[in-house]
């Protein structure tokens, strides 16, 4: 009688459980070592399962242990040294900064970032700030634990200079480009600490710009020391409850004068970052004897004061009341904060205390839109090296041409921002060196806000969509890269909305009687004149022309409308500028001698979109009249089905 396929299977089976492991590989033609696996079949619960079953539990040989995880294990993306992967970093550098002193700095530096700091950056996360109330015998101490990486970033922040830099100025106007160098490349691997040396190069900026006399002189030199036990960090305690943005309406917090001409505050700071700094500037009312303030940014004062404990361990004149719970940057301690007759030092004349912390929101929001544009530059970084590591379909993903057109788009996007933050960079140190013309400065005071605006808007695109690239490993927390989103979010927010930074832009368009458009259009065609011996780009130089016109027309039409037009027009606007002046940029970059194809192709790339979308959206009748009262009919139309 003929055996059936089972018998014989069965048959093989026994024979090659009976020949141990030699005769495992000669049946099967493998060489690893058999493995069990639990065998699904229709036996009820409850009951054994037969010898034949068992047999084939054994025999199966998948690859599976007996733990059942597999033989198969991804490859993770692995950061690599940031200065050496960034093309466009080095070529920016040999372009304008070609010192070899630079270069090897920040090739080290971003060695010591990829095999020792992004450990640190993660360790943060991890273990998050704490808050300490109470010490053991019920004395109120409000101590802020952070981890001991946090503590190491100071030290490394002070041995790097990466904000000394900025002050010793060892390459005259280019060092501040060498400074924000140096943080793009450490900002993602940071733990976020780049928010505190934010805050205290613009304290540092501030206390240069006011006049470093006593008693800041030594917070000044603190701030910009190299030394890791004396370096200083600065928070910027401004936020109160009824306002964030609006410091003139919002800021409740009084000084009340003191005998020895001192200060001492009362109120309640609603968001304070980098609530563990050793000093802080924060604005306050100052009253007079009879308790009263004067309302608005007029009476509004800057103040200066170092966060210090007495012989206890209690803080003085400061209470902490609780650490903010945020969406990201979870690695920075973020408070509320009573103060209660915290000792403050008068900074600014009197009500002159909003125009004092412009030079601040200056340094900030350029640190901000170098942390944005290194978020961009990671994100890509690791999804280049992840696509060479994870096969897909048969093939790795860099063999998928619809998976490297997508990274490639998120390429071009930050080129883009990276060249247009450090062309942001490159004006305020002409400006600190004194070598800055009248169309700098008027150039800086325009790009500062849109800088900030627009790569706060691109990282949270260029971020969520670098993360869909690692597949369902882009949203598992402890790969460490979901944070990379987190933490971006707060781009778009902190230090103006985007809303808030579009209105600004047409503040100082106007308060400069459009000078600082004039400037723009300059630039710009000078930038696009340096391109015209490269006709490769000629595509990209029409359309950036073609749109500088647009937007030129734009405005003329615009002077002659409402002002409310030109608020409805704000934001687009404002995306206008960023995008035409990115053309503009990338065209130049792609234009010197030294330039690689991929430059070129960038250019070209970023030219083929809309560049002046508030021209597109003027046509589409989105700013007349009737637009907002439509806008708000829809956003707030709570009426049923039926119109009833």
């Amino acid at each position: 009688m003929n055996e059936s396929r089972g018998q014989r299977a069965m048959s093989g089976a026994k024979q090659c459980l009976s020949a141990g492991c030699s005769g495992w590989k000669v049946l099967c033609g493998a060489t690893r070592t058999p493995i069990n696996i639990r065998y699904i079949s229709s036996v009820k619960a409850g009951s054994r399962p037969s010898e034949e079953e068992q047999l084939w539990e054994t025999a199966a040989a998948l690859p599976f242990s007996a733990a059942r995880l597999g033989s198969f294990f991804q490859d993770r993306p692995v950061l690599k040294n940031p200065f050496l992967e960034d093309a466009l970093l080095r070529g920016y550098l040999r372009r304008h900064l070609p010192h070899e002193a630079v270069s090897a700095d920040l090739c080290a530096f971003g060695e010591r970032v990829a095999t020792e700091v992004d450990a640190w950056g993660r360790e943060c996360e991890v273990i998050p700030p704490r808050l300490v109330h109470f010490d053991p015998w019920g004395r109120r101490v409000d101590h802020i634990v952070t981890s001991p990486a946090w503590k190491r970033m100071k030290d490394l922040s002070a041995q790097e200079g990466l904000v000394a830099i900025a002050y010793e100025r060892p390459h005259a106007e280019w060092s501040r480009v060498y400074q924000m160098s140096k943080l793009y490349i450490f900002s993602p691997s940071s733990g976020l600490y780049t928010c505190p040396l934010a805050m205290t190069d613009g304290a540092a900026k501030v206390i240069q710009s006011i006049g470093i006399s006593w008693p800041v002189q030594e917070a000044f030199n603190r701030l910009t020391s190299r030394q890791p036990e004396h370096f200083w960090t600065s928070g910027q305690w401004m936020t109160e409850r009824q306002g964030g943005s609006d410091v003139a309406g919002g800021t409740e917090t009084v000084a009340v004068p003191q005998t020895n001409g001192w200060y001492k505050l009362y109120g309640y700071k609603w968001f304070t970052s980098a609530t563990d700094a050793d000093m802080t500037l924060t604005l306050a009312r100052v009253c007079d004897q009879s308790g009263k303030t004067t309302p608005g940014s007029r009476g509004l004062s800057l103040f200066y004061a170092e966060v210090s404990r007495d012989r206890n361990g209690c803080l003085r004149g400061i209470e902490v009341q609780k650490l903010k719970d945020k969406l990201g940057t979870r690695q920075m301690p973020t408070a509320e904060l009573l103060l209660d007759g915290l000792r403050a030092h008068r900074l600014s004349e009197e009500g002159r205390g909003v125009a004092s912390i412009a030079n601040m929101l200056t340094i900030t929001r350029i640190h901000n839109s170098i942390s944005a544009a290194a978020a961009m530059r990671r994100v890509v970084q690791l999804a280049r090296d992840y696509s060479t590591r994870r096969t897909a379909f048969g093939k790795q993903l860099k063999e998928h041409p619809l998976h490297v057109q997508t990274l490639a788009r998120l390429e071009v996007e930050t080129r883009g921002a990276f060249l247009l933050v450090m062309d942001v960079c490159r004006l305020l140190g002409r400006e600190e060196s004194g070598v800055a013309t009248q169309l700098d400065a008027h150039l800086l005071r325009l790009l500062t806000p849109v800088v900030k605006l627009y790569t706060g808007k691109q990282a949270v695109a260029v971020v969520s969509e670098g993360l869909e690239s690692f597949g369902g490993q882009g949203y598992i927390e402890d790969t460490g890269l979901p944070v990379l989103l987190r933490d971006a979010q707060v781009l778009s927010i902190w230090e103006g909305t985007t809303n808030v930074l579009s209105l600004d832009v047409l503040r100082c368009v106007a308060r400069s009687s459009g000078m600082v458009l004039r400037a723009y259009f300059t630039h710009v065609k000078t930038l696009l004149a340096g391109a015209s011996s490269v006709s490769s780009l000629d595509p990209a130089v029409r359309a950036v022309d073609g749109a500088l016109s647009q937007l030129e027309g734009f405005i003329q039409e615009a002077a002659t409308r409402m002002p409310g037009y030109l608020e409805l027009a704000a934001r687009d606007l404002a995306f206008t500028l960023a995008r035409i002046y990115m053309g503009a940029l990338l065209i130049d970059h792609a234009s010197w001698n030294g330039r690689s194809q991929a430059d070129v192709y960038a250019a070209l790339r970023w030219c083929e979109q809309d560049l002046c979308v508030v021209a597109s959206n003027k046509t589409r009748g989105y700013y007349d009249a009737t637009s907002a009262g439509v806008d708000s009919a829809l956003v707030y139309d709570q009426e049923t089905e039926g119109g009833h």
